[in-house]
């Protein structure tokens, strides 16, 4: 492949990387293949001569990636997340061209200090404290960069004992090494990855498991105990390996206990956090990291949460010279005028060449920032508490142990047989993938959010995946989907029953429209109320949520039905009717004016209810030949009213000029002037001109000029009433006919503007205040519910 060929080939590979990532979620993420399947398909040996790029690829796509298992699906929740990212794969892009090797500063200036800066930044994004950083030239501590976190456990195991051994040699100088090798003894939980038990086997010293606590954490009196008997035994504790996020249930050790403990023995402490480490970029789970500065070693895996890819192994030191201790080896081919004064990492490791992976997490830190990090381990945390709940809602499985970060291990009920059958039969069908693992005893199935690409979506539907492998394991075992469990009956209530334990229950539930509202039920879904504060702490409410009000002829239809149907409302019933109150909505009198006026209140306080149609703002008065199924909206003051449509100005009418009858049905506006004297003549003298504003204002089909006439046709009805200054005869009406959208239109002029005293606003920008709001719950009778008829300023 030349240049020019691989420019070619190149932009082809970066949209089909594209597109698979982008795609993922379509491919079956565990592949149905058996071993040894690729050797069927492949020759067995290597070519004789070039073959051409393009019948290569096409053995990838054909032979290669159907025996793939897919660890960036959103369906792949086995082990822990080892995801990539695109600045991470760019890194790897560049680092892998470039090809260059940081095993001394000498070799690679800028991939050595571009490491030390990347790690200095990570630790600090981490809340560790300063004296695992290395940001001068003496600092003893620092980062470096491993390949897998298995490698950061056995290099900090290696130094503890050379540590170890040396200090028993000035104490016994008549041993041999190999000696004092045989007293040394190491400490890890019973919960601690497997490469914990590999190092020790590697650095061939004994291993003892500390039993964890009923949260499969390690804590410092089993420890203290468990080395108080082997000192007696004679043997010397130099390592103990505290795991933050064990891979059966992300249990965290206790770090202060165990670091209390090592501090006495003199210990080395290493903290294991492969997984949980990239967890500790969010403030809010830092307190696991409780007594870290007690800690001689960190290390974390950016490859598995943190999107940078394999192998990305983030491992700090308190005293590097440990390091140097172990494996330092110094030929003459390694040294350079710079030695000493700058790291080489060569002797914080035990390979001597090493990538450089600096690049990317270099990359993945500043493409995501700080903030698209955080971002990123919450939303995977959040869908791990999503899939709990489902688990918990379902009494057919349990979850022996809380949950922590984005793992859940669950099971099924009942034997452990069921659940490996069930694990079993979910990896064969392929369309999610997880593994097991086991603590005391109890064989669980984890379940871990690995993807960045996962949505909720993506857990419905691998829980709807588990339902029903479920449901087919049970009826095989049992003959029934709930398995042995008995799922008791929810008992149905008729409302015949819930109203003689209860009269006053249930009735304004069966009005709510709302398709998620409750109904008829057993009680435990009604909102209990307080109905002495129950309209302020909704005026409250609203004015939290900061709503804009509502309205539309369904509200008015369900408050009206409210209206009807008794003296008890439930919770939303009564927040529908502040918003009522919100949109200047009109409600019913106050049956204690009524009571006021019938038990011998003064002649001034019954003219003040019964001498004007209109009371006050918002009240409903019927007229007596109107039909009851038409509703009156009084006249606004005088203002300049705000609508999405036109703006009418009312300078000429008042409250007591007019009132408005809406006949919905009819798609008609009654404007009647009101008065007790007789002035018929005076009207018919002026017919001509009553006329005239009645035709300006009675548009009938020709919608398009409604709102161009609106304002004038108000406008000559205003100087009619400023000339005719008498009264008008209770029966002389001005009708206004048109569609209903424009009656719609004329009824938003009169119900849509700002109360008295208020400044007019664009609907938008109308979100009522907490006092405002508070006024007008006020105005609501406590008794009965029902409009006072007054508002309070």
């Amino acid at each position: 492949m030349d240049h020019s060929e691989f420019r070619v080939k190149a932009k082809e590979m970066v949209d089909y990387i594209a597109d698979y990532l982008e795609n993922i979620r379509d491919r079956r993420v565990y592949p149905g293949v058996q071993p040894g399947y690729l050797h069927k398909l492949l020759p067995k040996e290597a070519p004789q001569q070039p073959e051409q790029w393009d019948n290569i690829f096409r053995d990838v796509d054909e032979h290669i990636m159907p025996g793939l298992v897919h660890w960036q699906s959103p369906h792949m929740h086995a082990y822990f997340p080892a995801l990539t990212s695109y600045p991470s794969i760019m890194g790897d892009m560049l680092s892998s061209a470039l090809n260059v090797l940081c095993f001394t500063w000498a070799s690679s200036p800028a991939g050595t200090e571009l490491e030390t800066i990347a790690m200095n930044w990570l630790g600090k994004l981490l809340g560790l404290p300063d004296c695992f950083l290395n940001e001068k030239n003496d600092s003893p501590g620092g980062g470096v960069i491993q390949t897998t976190a298995s490698e950061a456990t056995l290099v900090s195991l290696l130094a503890a004992r050379t540590r170890a051994l040396m200090e028993l040699a000035k104490l016994n100088p008549e041993l041999q090494t190999s000696e004092l090798l045989g007293h040394l003894i190491c400490y890890c939980s019973d919960q601690a990855h497997s490469s914990v038990e590999k190092a020790g086997l590697i650095g061939l010293v004994r291993m003892r498991y500390i039993e964890s606590d009923e949260h499969q954490s390690m804590r410092g009196d089993k420890l203290e105990e468990a080395i108080a008997t082997d000192k007696e035994k004679g043997l010397v504790p130099f390592w103990v390996c505290a795991t933050l996020g064990t891979t059966g249930s992300v249990a965290f050790d206790n770090l202060r206990e165990i670091g209390n403990v090592c501090d006495r023995h003199g210990a080395w402490l290493h903290v294991d956090a492969a997984y949980a480490g990239s967890c500790f970029v969010c403030p809010e789970f830092r307190h696991w990291l409780d007594g870290v500065e007690m800690a001689d070693s960190f290390a974390f895996n950016p490859s598995k949460w943190l999107m940078v890819n394999f192998d990305c192994t983030a491992m700090w030191v308190k005293d590097s010279t440990a390091l140097h201790r172990t494996f330092n080896v110094n030929p003459i081919y390694l040294r350079h005028e710079n030695s000493g004064k700058a790291i080489d990492y060569m002797h914080w490791q035990i390979p001597l060449s090493r990538r450089f992976r600096a690049l990317k997490l270099w990359f993945v830190l500043r493409n995501y920032g700080v903030v698209g990090i955080q971002k990123h381990i919450r939303e995977s945390v959040r869908l791990a508490q999503k899939f709990e709940a489902l688990v918990l809602a379902d009494p057919r499985f349990e979850i022996p142990q809380p949950r922590n970060l984005g793992m859940v291990a669950f099971r099924l009920k009942g034997d452990n047989a069921l659940t490996e059958r069930l694990l079993k039969r979910l990896n064969a069908r392929g369309y999610i993938h997880a593994v097991p693992a086991c603590f005391k005893g109890i064989y669980v199935i984890r379940f871990t959010v690995t993807s960045q690409r996962t949505t909720n979506q993506d857990i419905l539907d691998d829980w709807n995946e588990i339902k029903t492998v479920a449901k087919e394991i049970l009826l095989d075992v049992f003959g029934s989907e709930n398995g042995n469990i008995v799922v008791p009956k929810k008992p149905r209530i008729s409302l015949r029953e819930t109203r003689e334990l209860n009269a006053t229950f249930g009735t304004s539930l069966l009005l709510a429209n709302s398709p998620m509202s409750p109904k008829i039920v057993n009680g435990t879904h009604v909102a209990i109320c307080d109905y002495e504060q129950v309209l302020t702490s909704c005026a409250q409410t609203f004015a939290q949520l900061k709503m804009e009000p509502k309205d539309s002829p369904e509200m008015r239809r369900r408050i009206r039905g409210i209206k009807m149907c008794g003296k008890k409302f439930s919770l939303d019933s009564c927040m529908d009717m502040v918003q009522g109150l919100m949109v200047e909505q009109s409600l019913p009198q106050c049956c204690e004016d009524n009571e006021d006026v019938s038990n011998g209140s003064s002649p001034g306080d019954r003219s003040s209810h019964s001498s004007s149609p209109v009371t006050s703002i918002g009240t409903i008065k019927q007229h007596p030949d109107s039909d009851t199924n038409q509703l009156q909206v009084p006249l606004p003051p005088s203002r300049q009213f705000r609508s999405k449509s036109v703006d009418v100005s009312l300078s000429g009418l008042s409250l007591d000029d007019a009132k408005i009858t809406i006949d919905v049905k009819n798609n008609e506006i009654i404007i009647t002037p009101t008065s007790s004297k007789d002035v018929a003549e005076e009207i018919n003298a002026s017919k001509s001109s009553y006329s005239d504003i009645e035709e300006k204002l009675n548009i009938g089909e020709k919608i398009t000029q409604a709102f161009e006439n609106f304002q004038d046709g108000l406008q000559m009805l205003s100087d009619y009433k400023s000339t005719v200054e008498k009264e008008k005869d209770d029966d002389t009406k001005l009708t206004i006919r048109g569609p209903g959208s424009y009656i719609k239109k004329l009824i938003q002029q009169f119900s849509e503007g700002p109360f008295e005293g208020e400044d007019p606003k664009p609907e938008s920008e109308r979100a009522m205040s907490t006092q405002s709001i508070k006024d007008r719950a006020d105005a609501i009778c406590k008794k009965c519910l029902h409009y006072k008829g007054k508002i309070s300023k």
